[in-house]
């Protein structure tokens, strides 16, 4: 039997984590992680919950990174400090995933593999990956052949007729391999709502020629920093138009240096200018590349809109976001655009430029071809939220497949194959887990509920002052208010009186307890800021003796 669980993917964009499992032995395809939304705050990431990998760590006898990207790679150092297991990745996701061990201090065993070439994982898989196109070089899926049959993996990917790099999809090894059996295919179900060709790269290569030559201004570019195929021919534009090129945000400096230490970007120092030199360069001279398309709050692009640092966007500026909102950021990425006309620049975007960004991600038609070319006994759409799932099951019942091999997996499902068919057989734990990007703190969903309540309601902190002998009230209750509005700050002086009168009814001897005291002046504090508010707010008593 040969057991497909999914950890994470499935029913989010990020958090890509794909277990497979076979007689006593398994592997794991990504270990990706999660940024939070708006409403989480104090949560720098999210990553899966390893559970199930923790308590069957002698089973697990690998990593399979697809690419380099942080919904791939992002959680590897919050798995690899319970469970060492050697990480298999091309030569530059692997220089990615070492920066990020390295930065927390995690210790792995990365191997190199290369494209078409099978290798060993433990005694019951073997793997080969195989080349695909995406936005970040050496991007791969994955042909793993078990005792049950053969599953294809294909990581992020879509089909570019004319690549930056000139290395496609290999669907000459899909089809290979479908020629031969394909027990289950797990595809990238991103784009499946979209219906039209996912463009090639080689569209944002002439609109951004067409741009940089009729601005005469400064240029500022805003994609992803691990794009680095979009950065090559940025590069390569201001190398050929006299600009110099200054480089915005840690993420971007950190991935344009490591990809000219590797041989990815070929391009002279000279090229270069440091950000706070940019002032002192004529307009057309320039080009800064930036990171925030996201609408990140700490990130280049929003320090710009916020007219921090030493780059104050001008009229006669253009700035282009390269990409396009990952669901969930639409009101974030708005928000920013708005902010950055009213710094008077010309603002170039996907939806008044289609041009500026195409997608990294297979579209309906290109989804429909890998599936007729692969021709999966069964087939589990991967790598997308509930409604992408769905619509790429769709697509599959219309490329002809039956319905008994289409199987709608969550995260924490079992599938289990057996004699060529799947089933679901249980669970096992999974789920999100809200940490601080150093690791050392996991927030709970409890004290998420706190954080946001305390956003909601304000906090009224409630201090008295008690004679240690007769228990007599000497002062208080004194209150301050924190996230109130002007209006309930205007009523703490009569919250404080009407909760004076409360608790001087309390006896001598309740107020010996000090844990009863803090329980009455909480109430007490409530009771009556409902009554002047209509509202509730969360109270901190403080109980000093004197």
């Amino acid at each position: 039997m040969l057991h497909v669980i999914p950890l994470g993917g499935l029913g989010e964009i990020g958090l890509n984590a794909m277990v497979l499992a076979c007689r006593g032995e398994m592997l794991l395809i990504d270990a990706g992680l999660m940024f939070p939304s708006a409403g989480m705050p104090g949560v720098d990431i999210i990553v899966p919950d390893f559970t199930h990998l923790r308590r069957n760590a002698a089973q697990l006898k690998g990593v399979l990174l697809t690419h380099g990207h942080e919904d791939h790679i992002g959680a590897l150092p919050y798995l690899l400090g319970d469970v060492p297991v050697p990480i298999y990745g091309t030569r530059f996701t692997l220089a990615l995933a070492r920066n990020r061990l390295e930065e927390l201090g995690v210790k792995a065993d990365l191997r190199e593999i290369e494209p078409r070439t099978p290798f060993p994982v433990g005694s019951v898989f073997n793997v080969e990956a195989t080349r695909v196109t995406h936005t970040v070089p050496d991007a791969v899926g994955f042909i793993v052949r078990s005792p049950e049959g053969t599953v294809i993996h294909t990581g992020d990917f879509k089909l570019d007729p004319d690549p930056i790099d000139g290395l496609k999809t290999d669907l000459e090894r899909w089809g290979e391999a479908g020629d031969e059996g394909v027990l289950c295919l797990l595809s990238d179900s991103t784009n499946s709502e979209h219906v039209d060709e996912t463009g090639s790269e080689r569209v944002v290569q002439t609109t951004f020629e067409r741009l940089f030559h009729e601005t005469k201004g400064r240029i500022v570019v805003a994609q992803f920093s691990s794009n680095l195929h979009r950065v090559r021919h940025l590069l390569d534009l201001c190398e050929r138009t006299g600009r110099l090129v200054a480089l915005q945000g840690r993420s971007m400096v950190r991935n344009v240096e490591l990809a000219r230490e590797m041989g990815y970007l070929d391009v002279p120092d000279s090229l270069f200018v440091h950000l706070d030199n940019v002032p002192k360069l004529a307009p057309h001279r320039v080009a800064v590349l930036t990171t925030g398309a996201q609408g990140e709050p700490r990130a280049g692009l929003t320090q710009l809109a916020n007219g921090d640092g030493p780059v104050r966007l001008e009229p006669g500026d253009t700035v282009i976001v390269s990409a396009r909102p990952i669901p969930g950021n639409e009101r974030s990425v708005g928000a920013l655009l708005d902010q950055l006309h009213w710094r008077g620049a010309r603002i170039v975007y996907a939806q008044v430029e289609p041009g500026v960004h195409v997608s990294g991600h297979a579209s309906r038609p290109q989804q429909r071809r890998v599936m007729e070319l692969i021709r999966p006994r069964n087939f589990i759409p991967v790598h997308g939220e509930v409604r992408h799932l769905h619509r790429h099951l769709t697509t599959a019942r219309e490329a002809g497949m039956a319905a008994e091999g289409l199987l709608l997996a969550h995260d924490g499902d079992v599938v289990t194959f057996e004699e060529g068919r799947g089933r679901f057989t249980g669970s096992v734990p999974s789920g999100r887990i809200m940490m601080e990007r150093s690791g050392d703190g996991v927030v709970t969903q409890e004290t998420l509920v706190e954080r946001n309540r305390l956003a909601e309601t304000g906090v009224v902190a409630a201090a008295v002052v008690l004679r240690r002998d007769t228990q007599a009230l000497v002062a208080g209750p004194q209150l301050s208010g924190q996230g109130l509005s002007p209006d309930e700050q205007g009523v703490l002086a009569r919250v404080a009186q009407d909760a004076r009168a409360f608790f001087e009814e309390l006896t001598p001897l309740l107020r010996g307890d000090d844990a009863l005291v803090r329980e009455e002046l909480t109430k007490a504090v409530k009771r009556a800021f409902k009554q002047h508010t209509s509202r509730r707010t969360l109270v901190v008593p403080l109980v000093v003796r004197v």
